[in-house]
């Protein structure tokens, strides 16, 4: 065997270690590198058969999915933890939840007349109670990563920087929706947005000429909460795919902690 073809050996035994890690989740250029390995390539490569040298402890297919898993339960939690403490949602530019939208006109109108402060309150009262509801998420998601298939692994392992994301918004969306619903029904009465919130909808709603508003805020909430927790996970999963301080646990140790000669 010349050395072209160790080198090539050598790149793709690393590779499959990466796809058998679940997360080490490397660039995107590298992880597209992996859809063209077929099963029985895979299967050489992690075992080092036909390398010329003597084999390497196999990985198994347990171990492939549990090093995902484990990397996923991480992120998750950590994302979770992040959105859930208080400022976790309002000092966050990229999740804060504004005024909502379709009452956008209340909110110009309410700071035109006086009632800014009462905006500003509640704005911050709407992510005091996105971060409240968001200390529900990690179960809902980490039940989601415990019924995750082979398959399933594999997929995101071959897919772009945000498949597991993806992965957990088709499994977990509706679950979270209808477990954030009366969370944030309860934060939201816990954190008073109907104070703040009443005054500004009644003397909006009193002008002459304008169209009454009502937005359901229960509603918005919940949809925002979700749609920020999502953001804070795909984070999260980009450290993984990318940064080897990011794979803490037991396993990810073993299928990372290897050394390669150049």
């Amino acid at each position: 065997m010349n050395d072209k073809s160790i080198t090539l050996m050598k790149k793709g035994y690393w590779m499959a270690m990466v796809f058998a890690a679940g997360t080490a989740f490397y660039s995107c250029e590298n992880m597209g590198q992996l859809q063209g390995i077929g099963e029985d390539v895979a299967n050489q490569v992690l075992t080092g058969a036909g390398s010329g040298e003597a084999a390497k402890p196999q990985l198994t297919n347990d171990e492939i999915v549990a090093g995902l898993k484990d990397a996923l339960t991480v992120g998750i939690k950590n994302g979770a933890a992040l959105v859930s403490k208080e400022d976790g949602f309002f000092k966050n530019p990229a999740i804060k939840i504004p005024f909502p939208p379709e009452a956008q006109k209340v909110e110009e109108k309410a700071r035109q007349i006086g009632l800014g402060g009462k905006v500003d309150q509640f704005v911050t009262t709407l992510n005091r109670a996105a971060e409240e509801a968001s200390k529900d998420a990690a179960p809902i998601f980490v039940e989601a990563i415990k019924q995750m298939t082979i398959t399933d692994a594999m997929n995101i392992l071959r897919g772009e920087e945000n498949a597991a994301t993806e992965y957990l918004k088709k499994t977990t969306t509706a679950k979270l929706h209808s477990t954030f619903k009366p969370t944030v029904k309860s934060a939201i009465e816990k954190v008073e947005v109907t104070k703040y919130w009443n005054p500004i909808i009644n003397k909006y709603n009193m002008l002459p000429g304008v169209e009454k508003q009502d937005p359901d805020l229960d509603q918005y909430v919940t949809e925002k909460a979700t749609d920020g927790l999502f953001v804070v996970v795909a984070e999260e999963e980009k450290k993984i795919r990318k940064d080897p301080v990011a794979r803490v646990t037991e396993i990810l140790q073993k299928v990372f902690g290897w050394e390669w000669e150049d």
